[in-house]
């Protein structure tokens, strides 16, 4: 045994892989329908830590983690966060979540009182409980001890472990429906122009009428499939060609036919990799063809989702476009796009590095807070609020700020991995010793703390306010923060909508928030505001 102990000691890249591997094999184990999914690297980390205490990787490893599954999460979800920062939805989660957080700070001094521990080791247990290194860090600065770090190591297990508990008993309790969305496909369909009163219409005044998410792919005329004109007038004879949902394409009873498709004569149809990075960013309408060739751009397919082609619709890494094409011309629009399916592993590392460098300049930057002082985002707070920007915008000059999306769920979950590994390692030891005695208070309140806030957004959210489960599994993800409690949000109601949610309230009430509120709870202690540095 001590020799096992020496080796994990004197190896942390080892003991770092093995936490890694085990924690996965922990994850899959499913009883009465619970799994810690990812979430159970950090206690096979605990347990890591506690027998070999010495085998911790270094803190910024875990740092790197934590930012680089930040950064994805910006960068993917920037668009939603800033909507719902001005959606009515929005702005209601972002209240519901600001609500229970404050109240569950309201708690933490309270037990404090009651169990009689000081507001240094309550703000520590409140950062931990709702695990914010973020908050901890700015609770160390305000003491000036290390009393806050002991609060945080004792609630932090909880804080992770305790919302995927409570997620699993509220869903076991509503039952509430959750289906996974399918990966949306297009289909087809045709109609004759004279049965439906269409003779003598030009295309623009019949694409006026027509529902948004329908696409006209060709006109077929006297035998000739051709692309479609704004200018041209329909005759009663011509066949149209059209493209759309399968729920639009039934709600105006369209034909199902391979009579216009299958004649590529005169048009043909290719799919291609969009895999040079001058395209990346740009609007479908800023294309250019080839100079030449006529060809329309008739979808999109991103993943497993097939798009209607529309003007404002962005590029992205690894798109394929289905184009219509003049027959003969397939290689030219091939090359003119790339067409690598390489493209899902390309990123501009340079375009990383710059975003990130700026997000740790941005957390450095010291915030006035009238009454309480000078607070700080940190590290992590500042890389998430420039990715979600940058995502945001996607684009801005030569820098593209886009993300395969295969690269992004990579990126962020090694990240998450990495980051949830080295703290159940470095966390096993503080946490036994201070398990113990006055630990017990500490661990006590911060089940209670945690039960506050979570079950509040779930109780008022499903009941009150009328939210969708999966909806409230994200802000409250976000609101207690912890990557692991998302990545279990997910695996529970696998639906995307989770990773949106808490792209909308981890930023503000996750991290702002509670830094506010850490340094709030010291300077109560202290009978006074904080010092202005």
């Amino acid at each position: 045994m001590e020799a096992i102990v020496l080796l994990l000691n004197s190896q942390p890249f080892i003991t770092l892989f093995l936490v890694i591997g085990i924690g996965y094999a922990v994850g899959r184990i499913n009883i009465g329908g619970f799994s810690l999914g990812i979430g159970a690297v950090l206690f096979v980390g605990l347990a890591f830590g506690a027998f070999a205490p010495e085998s911790a990787p270094p803190g910024l490893l875990g740092l790197i983690g934590l930012i680089l599954f930040l950064y994805g999460i910006g960068i993917q979800y920037g668009k939603h966060f800033f909507a719902g920062l001005v959606s009515s939805f929005g702005i209601k989660a972002n209240l519901l979540s600001a609500v229970a957080v404050i109240v569950g700070c309201a708690v933490a001094l309270i037990l404090g009182r009651l169990m009689g521990f000081s507001n240094d080791f309550g703000a520590g247990m409140f950062a931990g409980s709702l695990t914010s290194t973020a908050s901890l860090q700015a609770a160390i600065d305000a003491t000036s001890n290390q009393d806050p770090a002991v609060g945080y190591a004792v609630a932090y297990p909880f804080g992770v472990f305790g919302p995927m508990l409570f997620f699993y008993l509220t869903f076991q309790m509503f039952k509430p429906k959750v289906v996974a969305p399918s990966p949306k496909r297009l289909t087809t369909g045709e109609l004759r122009v004279g049965d439906r009163g269409l003779g003598g219409k030009t295309i623009a005044q019949v694409l006026e009428k027509a529902p948004d998410d329908l696409k006209l792919l060709m006109i077929k005329r006297d035998g000739v499939n051709m692309l479609p004109d704004a200018d041209l007038v329909l005759k009663d004879d011509d066949l149209l060609s059209v493209a759309g949902y399968p729920e639009t394409i039934g709600e105006v009873n369209l034909a199902d036919s391979e009579d216009v498709r299958s004649d590529r004569r005169h048009l043909d149809y290719v799919r291609v990799f969009v895999s040079k990075e001058k395209f990346v960013g740009m609007k479908l309408t800023e294309l250019e063809i080839p100079p030449g060739v006529e060809a329309e751009i008739i979808h999109v397919r991103r993943g497993d989702i097939d798009l209607i082609s529309k003007p404002d619709l962005l590029i992205e890494y690894g798109d394929q476009l289905g184009v219509l094409i003049e027959s003969g011309k397939r290689e030219s629009v091939s090359l003119f796009f790339g067409d690598s399916v390489n493209a899902e592993s390309q990123y501009s590392f340079v375009s990383m590095g710059l975003g990130m460098a700026l997000g740790g300049l941005i957390g450095l930057i010291p915030i006035p807070i009238p009454g309480v002082g000078m607070v700080k985002l940190g590290l992590a707070g500042g890389v998430l609020i420039i990715s979600l920007i940058l995502g945001y915008f996607g684009r801005l000059g030569p820098f593209n700020w886009n993300m395969p999306p295969v690269a992004n769920v990579i990126l962020r979950n090694f990240g998450l991995t990495l980051f949830l590994a080295g703290v159940g390692i470095s966390s096993g030891a503080p946490f036994i010793e201070n398990i113990a005695g006055a630990g017990l208070s500490l661990f006590a309140a911060a089940i209670i703390e945690v039960a506050v806030v979570v079950l509040t957004i779930i109780l008022v959210g499903y009941f009150i306010l009328k939210m969708s489960f999966d909806d409230l599994l994200g802000i409250a993800s976000g609101a207690t923060g912890n990557p692991a409690i998302l990545a279990y949000g997910n695996q529970l109601t696998p639906t995307g909508k989770p990773d949106i949610c808490y792209a909308m309230i981890f930023p503000g009430v996750g991290t702002v928030l509670k830094i506010i509120l850490v340094q709030i709870m010291v300077a109560m202690a202290s009978g006074g505001t904080l010092p202005p540095g």
